[in-house]
């Protein structure tokens, strides 16, 4: 087939989007496919050409190569953040009736939004840290919002990832300052309760046949937290798969990833993110669209399984074409 895989879009994880993209052709290739790199950035989408840059015509999601005109038979987004990680991308694939490789428009939409999220599957009785969402340009009791969540504290945005924006704080002076930081990257920021516990994330994926449940991941930053230089600056941080942890806990976070990918309605790879104390797991946030680059963790989640990226990537384009 010929794949346009989506990468770039228009927040602070363009560049990591970008060296996922690279990855992701390399493994679609290896899987038999013509593929294209679409670089989305405003409303400006190019196809990459060698070191040649063409206009993707949207009406028709195709472009010219030499005067010859090629369709796209499938999208595989790599688009972390907007506009590809909250929705808004697959509603224009829906429209133009293109296939393609992640959850729906509104499944992204929700899982994007991680407060709206952690509402939604708390209702669903997951256990999860508790939260107050901030609005920019809003008055907000800082002192409310540190009673409710206590100290220390996250504040993240509330749309984004990659740890951009990031902070942690012990205490209530602080929390200014880092709402402020964060609110550079999103309109709303999150203020989460800080749980002391053992990172752990946990990719899977959905076919016919069931769930392919990838090994959990332990995260051990050597900063205070994992942050984006602990994510992608070698020696920061440890990534031990699988996880050190023992196996009533293993199942209970497969299972409860199992039950998150279920209750948002979630397609092809996800990643789910816990913290665990003790034996109680609480979810922190999922991402529909994973890293993929070298330094991403679920290419080795799935090499320490001894499967190709490639099959991998194979299975998801069956399962979305029903072949």
């Amino acid at each position: 087939m010929n794949i346009a895989i989506f990468t770039g879009g228009d927040s602070s994880e363009h560049v990591i989007s970008m060296k996922s993209a690279e990855q992701v052709l390399k493994w679609l290739e290896a899987a038999g496919h013509s593929c294209y790199l679409v670089e989305a950035k405003k409303d400006k989408w190019t196809v990459h050409l060698g070191k040649k840059r063409v206009p993707l015509d949207k009406n028709s999601f195709s472009f010219l190569n030499k005067e010859e005109k090629l369709t796209f038979d499938f999208a595989w987004n790599t688009i972390h953040g907007t506009p590809g990680e909250d929705g808004k991308l697959q509603g224009c694939f829906d429209i133009m009736g293109i296939p393609y490789s992640c959850s729906n428009q509104f499944s992204s939409a929700l899982t994007f939004n991680k407060y709206t999220c952690k509402s939604f599957l708390k209702q669903h009785n997951v256990l999860t840290p508790e939260a107050s969402l901030v609005r920019k340009n809003i008055e907000t009791d800082l002192e409310a919002v540190g009673e409710m969540v206590g100290f220390p504290c996250f504040v993240k945005p509330n749309n984004g990832g990659s740890s951009f924006g990031i902070a942690k704080v012990s205490r209530l002076e602080d929390l200014q300052g880092a709402l402020e930081e964060a609110l550079q990257e999103d309109d709303e920021a999150i203020v989460e309760r800080y749980i002391k516990g053992t990172e752990v994330t946990c990719g899977l994926m959905k076919g016919r046949d069931g769930f392919t449940l990838f090994p959990i991941t332990e995260i051990v930053s050597k900063n205070e937290f994992f942050d984006y230089e602990a994510k992608y600056t070698e020696g920061k941080a440890e990534e031990i798969t699988p996880a050190r942890i023992d196996d009533d806990v293993t199942k209970k976070c497969q299972d409860m990833a199992m039950d998150i990918y279920n209750l948002t309605n979630s397609t092809g790879i996800i990643r789910v993110d816990f913290i665990i104390k003790g034996n109680q797991v609480y979810f922190l946030e999922l991402n529909s669209i994973p890293g993929m680059s070298e330094e991403s963790i679920i290419p080795k989640q799935v090499s320490s399984m001894g499967m190709e990226m490639s099959t991998v990537l194979q299975q998801v384009i069956d399962e979305v074409l029903g072949t």
